[in-house]
């Protein structure tokens, strides 16, 4: 650049004008472009501006290792496409709600979290021992109902190869007892329906029942007929009472009713309301002051009631300890007892008769404990 023009500088403000500013600006436009570049390069240290170049310390590698980089074909076809559009869920996104996509997203661990990221295939090893993290994903619970009946029930001493003789007759009148309950049930209970009947005891029901129905449509028929004659009466009598009727209103005189009996009508309807309002005042005090009375009421309600949900949850669990809940259409029934007759009672093991209940009281006792559905006893 040239040099500029001089001036002359005999007034304060041409002497100002004239005093050039490219240094200044000249310093802003190197402090912005330094700004926007990362800095000032000669004050930045030489280990950001120069980087060693240590490729060749890398060695080459072989044919063999690159040909193990090769992926299989069929490794390559399970591999993710970016170009095949993933599949859409048949569920409409609109019947989703957000409560479920909430709890979707807290359910969701880390590691499935990945696994959608990372929807690439990993080789897995079919036989090995590795079980870790197997039921991390899966939060489904399976409920069991555990049974307060023991696997194992001890039988009475009763029922022993050598028992006491009370405790023996003790057992024995249990089993009597039992096997009398079913006789009973037999006898008292309901006959069952018959499978087939005989047709020659069914006519003279037969002719019985004729009869009936003709006694009842010949009722009918005079019942109606009956009705009918009257009805023809009653009309007679209406029309002779139309008449008569007709014939006294112009008799009849219409009373006329006074400002006196107006106004005593007015007060006695007063009055009534006023009473009404008193009672109503009356029975909110009674209320009012019986309010101590019915949250005690209301107290001892709320402790029958929970003295009653107790009662039956304990009754419940006793109920439990004899015989499993209700779990399809036949209901438990507990074995007959296990007890010796007396001819039988040899008291010995050597000379004890052999049974083959083992199967059958196992059988009963998973009954029992609720594991299986009881089903109807076949008796062969």
């Amino acid at each position: 650049m040239g040099k500029g023009s001089k001036s002359s500088r005999k007034g304060k403000k041409a002497w100002r004008a004239n005093i050039s500013t490219e240094d200044i600006e000249d310093f802003f436009e190197k402090t912005t472009k330094d700004a926007l570049s990362g800095g000032n390069l000669s004050a930045a240290p030489s280990d950001d501006l120069f980087r060693v170049e240590k490729s060749h310390d890398v060695p080459v590698k072989r044919k063999i290792e690159k040909s193990r980089e090769k992926v299989l074909r069929c490794d390559s076809v399970l591999k993710k496409n970016p170009f095949v559009q993933v599949v859409s869920s048949s569920k409409p996104k609109s019947k989703i709600s957000k409560k479920k996509k909430t709890n979707a997203v807290e359910s969701k661990t880390p590691k499935l979290a990945q696994s959608s990221v990372d929807d690439d295939s990993v080789m897995m090893d079919l036989w090995g021992d590795d079980n870790k993290g197997e039921d991390e994903g899966n939060p489904r619970k399976i409920w069991k109902m555990t049974s307060t009946i023991p696997a194992v029930e001890v039988d009475p001493a009763g029922c022993s190869y050598n028992p006491t003789a009370e405790s023996h007759e003790d057992m024995l009148a249990e089993a009597v007892a039992q096997e009398m309950q079913k006789v009973y049930k037999t006898e008292l209970g309901p006959e069952p329906v018959p499978l087939t009947i005989d047709g020659n005891n069914n006519i003279e029901d037969e002719a019985g029942l004729l009869s009936v129905c003709n006694r009842i449509i010949n009722g009918k028929s005079a019942y109606f007929l009956g009705v009918d004659n009257g009805s023809e009466g009653e009309e007679d009598a209406e029309a002779a009472n139309e008449e008569s009727e007709a014939g006294n209103k112009t008799a009849r005189t219409t009373k006329r009713v006074t400002r006196v009996v107006l106004n005593k009508r007015a007060r006695q309807k007063a009055l009534r309301k006023e009473e009404t309002k008193e009672k109503h005042k009356e029975k909110l005090s009674k209320e009012i002051d019986s309010l101590p009375k019915i949250i005690k009421e209301i107290a001892e309600e709320d402790k029958e009631k929970l003295n009653k949900k107790i009662r039956q949850t304990i009754a419940k669990e006793e109920v439990l300890k004899i015989r499993p809940p209700r779990l399809g259409k036949h209901k438990y029934e507990a074995p007959p007892v296990q007890v010796l007759l007396t001819e039988e009672m040899t008291g010995s093991l050597r000379k004890l008769k052999a049974c083959c209940t083992l199967a059958r009281d196992r059988f009963k006792s998973l009954e029992k404990r609720g594991i299986l559905v009881p089903s109807k006893t076949i008796r062969r």
